[in-house]
């Protein structure tokens, strides 16, 4: 049995309440009577992409089980480079030697591939998978045994979630990655963050899963009063999802509510 925790948008920006509800989740990961094939953490990582923010990341998403952390709409590539990949210098300016490009990552587990591509537009809230993502991950596929199942991962859904908020703001180009999937059977499902609500839907016949967001939560449309000030919940509990891979190769999704600190 594979499983991955998934957690995405803790929004670290220096204050605690932020950091407390991060560091909960972690803690309680970390806690747990069982080896996590792997952590993923989907992207929004610091609130305004400031060095101190990924700063502050580092300390808190640290973890014993396998750690994969990507960018979100609210990251800047070269500072999480610098902050949470250890690349280049604080300071250093982006038009320099600091590579721009996108943080493309891989983790090959025992019998799974996590392929996390970065859905990030530089100076854009809404996502698009650049060429260069599109043709690494088609390379991984390639290179992966159609008998592996392999999870892709990205901030941004690619598909609308009927919360028009975040749907403004989703993954756009998606018809490129459907031709992709359609190439690779193996491909078993989507993993995103981006909408602070736990949901699950589909996209080219495989699997959509949203993690739930841990620095707050999105009201729905039937749930929201009036007014677009209104639409983020901030007393709910962070929480998280786990993907579960079975003998029998059958994905299933868990989500489990963690108490914050206060």
């Amino acid at each position: 049995m594979i499983v991955i925790a998934h957690l995405s948008d803790v929004h670290l920006d220096g204050d605690r309440r932020a950091a407390d509800r991060t560091r909960a989740v972690m803690e309680y990961l970390d806690a747990l009577p069982y080896d996590l094939d792997a952590v993923l953490v989907s992207g929004d990582i610091a609130d305004h992409a400031e060095d101190a923010e990924y700063e502050q990341a580092a300390k808190l998403l640290r973890s014993r089980h396998p750690l994969v952390v990507c960018p979100g709409n609210h990251d800047e590539r070269a500072a999480f480079r610098r902050g949470l990949l250890g690349e280049g210098s604080p300071g250093e300016s982006p038009e320099g030697s600091l590579s721009t490009e996108p943080v493309d990552q891989l983790l090959r587990g025992e019998g799974f591939v996590l392929a996390v591509c970065d859905s990030s537009v530089p100076g854009e809230h809404h996502g698009f998978l650049e060429e260069s993502t599109l043709a690494w991950l088609d390379g991984v596929l390639t290179d992966t045994p159609p008998q592996t199942p392999v999870l892709v991962a990205f901030h941004h859904p690619p598909v609308p979630l009927h919360t028009p908020y975040v749907d403004e703001i989703r993954q756009f180009g998606e018809e490129r990655l459907a031709a992709l999937a359609e190439r690779h059977p193996h491909l078993t499902a989507f993993l995103c963050g981006h909408a602070h609500t736990a949901a699950a839907t589909t996209f080219a016949g495989r699997p959509v899963l949203v993690a739930p967001g841990v620095v707050s939560t999105l009201r729905l449309p039937w749930e929201a009063p009036t007014g677009s000030s209104e639409h983020v919940h901030l007393d709910e509990p962070p929480a998280v999802a786990f993907h579960v891979i079975g003998d029998d190769g059958r994905l299933t999704t868990h989500y489990r509510v963690v108490a914050a600190r206060r």
